[in-house]
């Protein structure tokens, strides 16, 4: 397994599952995104989920150890939700499930979120003045904190999606999850760019090498005799 500064997977259609790959195998080794502090603060930053200038705050003021000790929190958060998710997939959520989810409601409820009124931004040139708007903020008192949006983007997937639509990819040796959003739930691969384009070369191999060789059941005849 690697732990190194690739550029994080997003193929799931929902960041609580973008989570669940933040460890992978996308092609043939496996990866590991929240490997450490300093992985978590990047996979965040890719995800956005966390503005960048509380980011930066954290990877400068951090005590030593203290994010790479989040990270061990993040991953075993995300290995326990790996196994709600799995034991849940492929068929919808019923209520009796909410006994499943008390490790998540009690990161959840460690949140500070508070609401502020704010100038609206121009979207044009940045500046603020046309107009007011409610904006939610966060107090983000510890490194722990770095965990609530990651657990709010699970909560959002167990109450948003339908997990009927929640697949796994059928690419080979592929471990990444993802929400299926096409017309008729057809969707497949985690990318087809990557599993679907490798499933279609091995199809196209397959059907080569049976072109190729003798048709079933033939035989060869003895040099010398005629049909």
């Amino acid at each position: 397994m690697t732990d190194q500064p690739l550029p994080a997977v997003f193929v799931a259609d929902s960041i609580g599952l973008d989570f669940l790959n933040s460890v992978a195998t996308p092609i043939d080794e496996q990866v590991e995104w929240v490997g450490s502090g300093e992985g978590l603060l990047s996979w965040l930053s890719q995800a956005e989920l966390v503005p960048q200038d509380v980011l930066d705050s954290f990877g400068t003021s951090a005590a030593p150890g203290e994010l790479d000790a989040v990270a061990n929190q993040a991953r075993a958060l995300r290995e326990w939700f790996r196994g709600f998710v799995v034991r849940h997939m492929g068929k919808p959520l019923k209520a009796a499930v909410v006994a499943e989810l008390g490790p998540l409601n009690r990161v959840l409820a460690r949140d500070e979120e508070f609401g502020q009124v704010v100038a609206q931004t121009n979207p044009a040139n940045g500046s603020g003045g046309i107009g007011l708007e409610w904006e939610l903020r966060r107090r983000w008192r510890s490194a722990e904190s770095l965990l609530i949006p990651i657990a709010q983007s699970m909560a959002n997937l167990v109450t948003a999606e339908d997990f009927s639509d929640v697949k796994a990819c059928q690419g080979h040796n592929c471990s990444l999850l993802f929400v299926d959003h096409t017309r008729g739930r057809a969707r497949r691969w985690c990318s087809m760019a990557v599993c679907g384009n490798r499933a279609k070369q091995a199809a196209h191999r397959d059907r080569s090498a049976k072109g190729s060789s003798p048709a079933a059941g033939a035989t060869k005849k003895p040099r010398g005799l005629r049909a």
